[in-house]
């Protein structure tokens, strides 16, 4: 069987394979490296969106598409049914929790603040400090799953307390259910969003959620842009009253003409909490481990079920 990946490096990245499996490189989708018929495992490019999914009505014998990023909401529904799709979930689980973790560092002890003084040369001290600090604080977990359960990991060591927050309550496990976030917002210092994009989640940072964070506290999105809602997102923040560190946004890429670029109280970076040095050989660790799951008839992992 054929498999294609999209990325030359990730050859090397696989693992042995069984002899019969033959892996080549697609890595622009308008230009195929063989023909398509008896590609039966598909990897699309990291971060490809939607436009990737133009090529699956071209792979008549495709079985498995794996994606290399932790959410699936740019496939989700758009595969065939004979095609099982499966996420990345755990390989961005490292290198998305160190950005939560550095976000807020940055903007409880205003580190964007002290870099536009640094690139004006002001020696801004008496302008900045007291900082404030993540010690003692209240961190709330919207998305508590293998990247949030990574965050607490990470944060603990800085004596911090946790409420857990999912899509359906496990209170065995002291996790709470998304329906509860109007009680639970206004007892958080720190607001941390990582939950997948579906029609559930899709505009649930709203007026009502960003109105019931406490003053001064700080909101973190690291799950995708839609997530929140961005004209409510613009009209709080432009308030001053809380705070946001913000890898993804929506639109993306962020309109140059967005305020959301020049408020004081907003971090933003360009959707790059995966992005890492380490993330293809973990991520080409599970690829490898899926076809050889696929080869042997065994179950896959990290199967999509209701966009999740």
């Amino acid at each position: 069987m054929k498999v294609w990946i999209p990325h030359q490096a990730g050859l090397n990245l696989l693992g042995e394979l069984p002899p019969d499996v033959t892996v080549e490189v697609f890595e622009h989708t308008d230009r195929m490296p063989s023909e398509a018929a008896g590609v039966r495992f598909w990897v699309p490019p990291f971060l490809g969106g939607s436009d990737g999914t133009t090529v699956l009505g071209e792979l008549p014998d495709l079985a498995v598409v794996q994606l290399l990023s932790a959410g699936a909401d740019a496939w989700a529904g758009r595969t065939p049914p004979a095609v099982t799709l499966c996420d990345a979930r755990g390989v961005h689980d490292p290198a998305t929790a160190e950005w939560v973790v550095t976000a807020i560092l940055a903007q409880l002890r205003a580190f964007p603040a002290f870099v536009r003084a640094q690139a004006e040369r002001r020696w801004a001290y008496a302008e900045h400090t007291p900082t404030d600090e993540l010690t003692g604080k209240r961190v709330l977990i919207v998305g508590a799953g293998s990247i949030g359960t990574a965050v607490c990991d990470r944060l603990a060591p800085f004596d911090v307390s946790f409420t857990l927050v999912a899509r359906t309550a496990r209170p065995e496990q002291g996790v709470h259910a998304v329906e509860e976030l109007p009680r639970l917002l206004p007892d958080a210092d720190v607001v941390v969003v990582l939950v997948p994009l579906t029609d559930q989640t899709r505009g649930l940072i709203d007026k009502a959620f960003l109105a019931a964070m406490p003053d001064g506290s700080l909101l973190v999105n690291a799950a995708r842009g839609p997530v929140a809602h961005t004209d409510a997102l613009v009209a709080e923040l432009g308030t001053g009253r809380i705070s946001a560190a913000l890898d993804v946004t929506d639109p993306e890429p962020l309109p140059a003409d967005s305020p959301l670029w020049t408020m004081p109280n907003v971090l933003l970076t360009p959707h790059v909490g995966g992005s890492v040095r380490g993330l293809l050989p973990r991520a080409y660790r599970l690829v490898g481990d899926q076809v050889r799951r696929f080869a042997a008839g065994q179950p896959l992992i990290n199967t999509v079920v209701d966009g999740y």
